[in-house]
């Protein structure tokens, strides 16, 4: 029998930097609010979690106050940051500008948009059945991502883009605080593929308005 050739020898995979590991996993916690808002995280917490010393971990700091997600305060560490009552004023009127918008540019709608409409809607559902928020938020950020970039203005494609970390943190408060709107977002999303689908503009457009106004109202805690 012919000889069996040389197991090839794969080198291990390389990691990320250490400052770049240690940027993601705050990032991550702060996203998915398992660092909350007034949570003081310190220098050695940090990098005993990770596995890196502390330099890396001042690196990443740096970085994310300058994202705006925490606030240094030299010796006692960084304070992760709430999501403010303006902040949320913001991104909800920025959202509506932009959504409101690509909504009608949706309209005639292409077969593959719709069918990655389909999909997303169909990730939320499955994302949802297995409890997973953080999933949840991420798919549901996507379905509205992939209508604003359908309107080919890439422009707007960007300054959405900007507000991705605000929307998904958003989103997990608002699913953890009101549970009820899971099966209510999706529904509302449902309603919207169907405007879409329909070549309904106006109603598209109407859709995105009242969808989008709630998380103004759920994250401030008003409604009831």
């Amino acid at each position: 029998m012919p000889a069996a050739p040389p197991a090839v020898t794969r080198p291990p995979a390389k990691q990320p930097p250490a400052a770049e590991r240690v940027y993601t996993h705050i990032k991550q916690a702060v996203l998915d609010r398992r660092y909350e808002g007034g949570t003081l995280l310190t220098e050695g917490d940090l990098a005993e979690a990770v596995g890196v010393s502390r330099t890396p971990v001042r690196e990443a700091l740096l970085r994310l106050e300058v994202e705006g997600l925490i606030k240094l305060y030299p010796k006692k560490g960084a304070l992760v940051l709430a999501v403010s009552a303006q902040e949320i004023a913001d991104v909800v009127e920025t959202r509506l500008l932009v959504e409101e918008f690509a909504a009608r540019k949706a309209v005639p709608a292409s077969a593959k948009l719709i069918s990655r409409l389909e999909e997303l809607l169909d990730e939320q559902r499955q994302h949802v059945a297995a409890g997973d928020l953080a999933a949840v938020s991420v798919a549901d950020r996507c379905f509205h991502a992939e209508i604003v970039r359908n309107a080919g203005n890439e422009i707007l494609s960007r300054l959405y883009d900007q507000l991705r970390d605000r929307q998904l943190r958003m989103g997990v408060a608002v699913m953890e605080a009101h549970p009820d709107r899971i099966a209510a977002n999706i529904t509302e999303h449902g309603e919207l593929l169907d405007a879409i689908r329909a070549g309904d503009a106006d109603g598209a457009a109407q859709v995105v308005r009242r969808h989008v106004s709630r998380v103004k109202v759920l994250v401030r805690g008003e409604d009831r």
